[in-house]
């Protein structure tokens, strides 16, 4: 880090990719962080949550967390599990979401340890440890600290915070911190304009550095109005109803779920729609929405009635009543989670990618690397739990259910943040993204210093001046955003048996084969080569 005199912050993730974001910033010997997420994508991205920590996490004073959702918060439970014991502050609704988000995550940490180690090709292999347990979790859970919007708090001795509206998800927050005279805004994940249940984000102006998330940085969505984001959906509702399969619907639990089923309860009162069930299958969906009732007289929309509980939608918590959802046709399946990278939406996704009658409706960001990234984009068969499966079924995407705003909006909300003397940073977003919103908002601003920062960056911060890195990052993390070799892998794998039946000739197909042994032969030929040529000669001195 910087000089203790110095003002320093550090980013530890979220810079060039979307998710595992987490700041930290230091002063006189004070550390606090700015969330503490799980990164999310492809696998070799998600290995960096089995690390260590870059940080010294004795040095941890505080964490300010700016909302619920896994990639901000997904590694507090590692931070706790290793002894960290302070306090994470937040808003009243973070912290009731916490109890399940949580929870949740440090159940799936031991279901997928305990999946890994009984893979028979994982016969006498360590075993595989989850990163935390899920009374790690609630420990974390326990450790929130609610404090009220726009009202200041010191999380930390010299360390002024406030939060603001961010209008993202239930809770979510935009953090302001005035640290030795300096004047910072973290955006945390901003919502779009008009959202479903929140007003519009809000933050103070004339900063000196501002933290922004970028995630849709590269596109301008259509702008609908409420009523006709529910009539595209009653259009997606009924072509996929017609086809007499059944339409699944791929779903964050915390928010996007909550937005499809008020829409949905509006269009099924109206007739708008056929009268067929809607199963939430994702206990983790209940429960957050069940939070969302709690704080009902918080939220936009709800005119006091109870939309969560509408005849047409029945929430699934029984594994065994999940599956006997696939012995039907014709309804409609939520299920978490949003990019399919795990919970049930991938037993589902079995069940249905290869029936031509069905539909899988996207209706929220899929991040390079994800499952729901790669059938986005067309592959026609994917790897799930080891099965191959043929993408037989229509695949749709709506982005009027977005929970961030868009390049637009983030322009307008930076806009009005100006001045800002020091420096921007656009995180949150991947390398393409940033760079289009950093061309846009260097044009409407030729004179604010806009930084595309990299995972393990540190930078010097000070009033009224743009912000001078001390140290360079990890340029090896962003190659880790995009998809890796086990994305190639398993397209690779999927697609085989079919290449091969391409090859008429029996004889033919199994010099297909033996080409390919003889090229994997050949690297490691290589590598054994390159051993020996680095290897200590008889005569060298040791």
């Amino acid at each position: 880090m910087a000089d203790e005199d110095t003002l320093s912050l550090r980013f530890h993730g979220a810079a060039g990719t979307v998710t595992g974001s987490c700041m930290e910033f230091q002063l006189g010997g004070r550390h606090l962080l700015v969330d503490c997420g799980m990164f999310q994508g492809s696998r070799s991205l998600e290995a960096l949550n089995h690390g260590s920590f870059d940080f010294d996490i004795d040095k941890i004073d505080a964490v300010v967390l700016t909302h619920a959702h896994i990639d901000h918060c997904g590694l507090l439970p590692k931070l706790v599990a290793q002894g960290w014991k302070g306090k994470i502050w937040c808003t009243q609704a973070t912290s009731d979401l916490l109890e399940y988000m949580l929870g949740d995550a440090g159940r799936i940490q031991e279901s997928e340890a305990e999946r890994h180690n009984r893979r028979r090709d994982r016969a006498g292999e360590e075993r595989f440890v989850p990163i935390y347990t899920a009374e790690d979790a609630l420990k974390a859970w326990r450790m929130s600290e609610p404090v009220e919007r726009e009202e200041w708090f010191e999380p930390v001795p010299g360390f002024r915070a406030r939060l603001w509206n961010a209008g993202h998800i239930l809770g979510s927050a935009s953090v302001e911190l005035m640290v030795g005279g300096v004047h910072i805004l973290c955006s945390g994940d901003l919502g779009p304009e008009h959202k479903a249940f929140h007003p519009d984000p809000e933050a103070p102006a004339q900063l000196d550095y501002v933290i922004c998330e970028s995630t849709y940085g590269d596109r301008a969505r259509q702008k609908l109005t409420m009523a006709q984001r529910r009539s595209q959906l009653e259009r997606e509702i009924k072509d996929a109803i017609a086809r007499g399969g059944n339409l699944v619907i791929p779903t964050f639990a915390l928010e996007r779920t909550q937005e499809l089923l008020l829409d949905i309860a509006r269009l099924a009162d109206a007739n708008r729609i056929p009268n067929v069930p809607v199963f939430v299958d994702s206990p983790l969906a209940s429960r957050a929405t069940k939070v969302f009732a709690a704080h009902a007289d918080e939220l936009e929309d709800i005119c006091g009635d109870d939309i969560f509980h509408h005849p047409a939608i029945h929430y699934v918590e029984d594994v065994k009543e999940s599956m006997r959802i696939n012995t039907l046709s014709g309804a409609i399946i939520m299920a978490a989670s949003g990019m399919c990278e795990a919970g049930r939406i991938r037993h589902h996704l079995k069940h249905n990618l290869h029936r031509r009658e069905s539909t899988v409706l996207f209706v929220g960001f899929q991040a390079q690397g994800t499952l729901g990234r790669v059938i986005l984009e067309g592959a026609k068969r994917v790897r799930i739990s080891g099965e191959d499966i043929n993408v037989r079924a229509q695949i749709r995407r709506i982005d009027s259910y977005s929970a961030h705003a868009d390049r637009d909006e983030l322009l307008a909300w930076i806009a009005a943040r100006r001045p800002i003397a020091g420096s921007l940073f656009l995180s949150h977003g991947e390398s393409e993204a940033i760079a289009s919103l950093k061309a846009q908002v260097e044009k409407d601003d030729p004179k604010l210093r806009v930084i595309k920062p990299q995972i393990g960056e540190v930078y010097a911060l000070g009033a009224g001046e743009p912000a001078r890195r001390t140290q360079t990052g990890r340029l090896d993390l962003e190659q880790m955003a995009g998809t890796d070799w086990q994305n190639e892998y398993a397209d690779f794998v999927s697609n085989l048996k079919a290449h091969l039946g391409k090859i008429r000739d029996e004889k033919a197909r199994k010099q297909a084969l033996g080409d390919m042994r003889r090229v994997l032969d050949s690297y490691n030929e290589a590598r054994e080569r390159q051993k020996r040529r680095h290897a200590p000669g008889d005569n060298d001195q040791v």
